[in-house]
């Protein structure tokens, strides 16, 4: 049975759905846009012919806009005419999952930038739809005020002293290439490398000393203020790693969240230390479904946020930017990342409490 239907104002929920660009394309990265979806469940219908032909003949261009196709009949990764669309736009396919889950009909729905509804229209209103699409303002503008993204930031963290031991540490071992945690189609947390989505080498510290002093400083500095800001405590700390974005080769980590796999259901609050700001330029933190204001915590200090934010590392365009960069999680995450063990491949380590 179909869920409660979307209405305005309404977020929709996080799905893995197949499409022409990715088999498990997470619709939670195309935060940051305004997304126009003509949904088909019956390609039979003339109305859905005509809605299709609209968006092959649309001159949207994809990027603060993009118009999408989300075909619930199951004919649709074979028909023609969804394959011409598919040449240049995003189509998700067999998306019976994303109807029933958001209580849809056929039609047209429009999404702001945080995912949330902004319109809906019958099929046979193709024009209205794409009309209102292309007068959408740019992301940034589409609150009517300026949004900033629910951020911590917290200087003095980590004194420089022990933010250049950190990198030396780096410096010494070397990183390796870090992979993204991603979730495959029979419910198994992974890592892989994607040289495309992210460029970025990590170092896991080894050095007990080093990783006392980062679990105390952590502790006593940083955890009074998550407290004292988001009301939760943080109990447990997860990696104890260097990561280095480098100019030379492109660092950078495209929009992301940090919970969305099973393995990785548990972490609350990401955290970045940088310890090299005043090193490097670009490697900010951007929010998209919160605009393109980017936020950098100095030398030693913390940006702090929860890991269901969407959130991109640009890239570096000059030096190395050195950060240390944890997750924090309690009590009951503990509990849930031990369940969640059975779901874990042998690319990552099996937590023991």
């Amino acid at each position: 049975m179909a869920k409660r239907a979307l209405r305005l104002g309404e977020p929709i929920s996080y799905l893995h759905l197949k499409s022409n660009r990715n088999p498990r394309f997470a619709i939670s990265s195309m935060g940051g846009r305004f997304i126009l979806f003509c949904v088909v469940t019956d390609l039979d219908r003339p109305e859905a012919r005509a809605a299709l032909e609209a968006v092959n003949q649309s001159g949207i261009e994809e990027g603060a806009r993009v118009l999408s196709v989300l075909c619930a009949d199951p004919r649709g990764d074979a028909d023609p005419q969804i394959q011409e669309i598919a040449a240049n736009r995003p189509v998700f396919y067999d998306a019976r999952a994303a109807v029933d889950a958001w209580g849809l009909n056929d039609g047209w729905v429009l999404l702001d930038p945080s995912l949330r509804a902004l319109g809906f229209w019958p099929l046979d209103q193709a024009v209205s739809a794409l009309r209102t699409l292309e007068r959408t303002p740019p992301p940034d503008a589409h609150a009517g005020v300026p949004l900033h993204a629910p951020v911590l930031i917290v200087p003095r963290i980590f004194e420089p002293a022990f933010c250049k031991e950190l990198i030396a540490a780096y410096e010494r071992a070397g990183g390796k290439p870090s992979g993204t945690t991603r979730e495959n189609d029979v419910g198994k947390t992974y890592t892989g490398l994607d040289d495309s989505f992210k460029k970025r080498f990590d170092y896991d510290i080894a050095e007990k000393h080093l990783r006392d002093g980062a679990m105390h400083r952590m502790f006593w500095r940083l955890n009074p203020e998550i407290e004292k800001a988001f009301m939760q405590r943080m109990t447990r700390m997860e990696r104890y790693i260097v990561a280095c974005y480098d100019a030379a080769s492109g660092g950078f980590f495209r929009a992301h969240r940090d919970n969305t796999t099973k393995g990785t259901a548990h972490r609350k609050f990401a955290v970045t230390i940088n310890l090299n700001a005043e090193e490097y330029e670009g490697g900010d933190l951007r929010f998209p479904e919160f605009g393109s204001r980017t936020y950098r915590a100095p030398t030693g200090g913390a940006v702090v946020f929860g890991c269901a934010l969407l959130h991109e590392a640009t890239p570096v365009t000059r030096g190395k930017r050195y950060a240390f960069l944890p997750f924090l999680y309690d009590e009951a995450g503990a509990k849930l990342r031990e369940e969640n063990n059975r779901f874990l491949d042998d690319s990552i380590g099996k937590y023991e409490g």
